[in-house]
């Protein structure tokens, strides 16, 4: 049974207070992570541990990111209501729910088959329908819908893949984890049509974004 009880959003309270103490500043991305009911997105032998700031095991050897992993992509990606995202990487369809809450039109494509047909299943019961869910290559981004005012990459790309550069709005921001091992959080704003201003902040682990295209 999908269950919120009181006891969970006391929970959500908490790391909220936790990743305001960690510097996360935006009150929208905050309140989203109050409403999100991150347990329900989860297996159900790490449901008590929901709301640490930890990530934890889903299916298909991924997992689903840590809060402030979660919290401090979506603060970059500056979304407005109304802005349309393309998400590469639906997951656990967390992060597609973070983004949901702020408004945005949100597309989202996932590598992993049965990642896919589990967020296409889960995410309507739990009240998010994306505007297109794709089982795709997140490295060919979607062409056909775009071009997108933002992008998000919820996986360690080892380099930053040009349809995703060339698929921005101008104006538009790609926030990206780039590099092998380690990542660094990086976000690409269009200035012009050949014209890119990239900014880094930090380091970060993320399972690898996977390089073959889908059979």
């Amino acid at each position: 049974m999908l269950k919120d009880l009181p006891r969970h959003k006391g929970l959500r309270n908490q790391l909220v207070a936790t990743l305001k103490a960690k510097g996360i500043k935006n009150k929208k991305v905050l309140e989203a992570i109050a409403n999100v009911p991150r347990h329900l997105f989860m297996d159900s032998g790490f449901i008590d541990f929901a709301y640490q700031d930890k990530p934890f095991p889903i299916a298909a050897d991924q997992t689903i990111s840590q809060p402030y992993t979660v919290a401090f992509q979506t603060e970059l990606l500056e979304v407005e209501p109304g802005s349309k995202v393309l998400e590469i990487g639906t997951g656990s369809g967390y992060q597609t729910a973070i983004l949901m809450e702020l408004n945005a039109i949100v597309y989202s494509i996932e590598r992993q088959k049965e990642l896919y047909d589990k967020a296409k299943k889960f995410l309507p019961k739990v009240g998010y329908v994306p505007k297109k869910l794709i089982f795709g290559d997140g490295y060919l981004g979607l062409e056909e819908e775009s071009p997108f005012d933002r992008i998000i990459v919820t996986a360690g790309a080892p380099f930053v893949p040009n349809p995703l550069l060339s698929q921005l709005k101008i104006g538009g921001k790609l926030v990206i984890p780039v590099g092998e091992d380690v990542q660094k959080m990086t976000v690409f704003t269009r200035k012009g049509e050949k014209e890119f201003d990239k900014k880094e902040y930090g380091d970060f682990r993320f399972v690898p974004m996977l390089k073959n295209s889908v059979k």
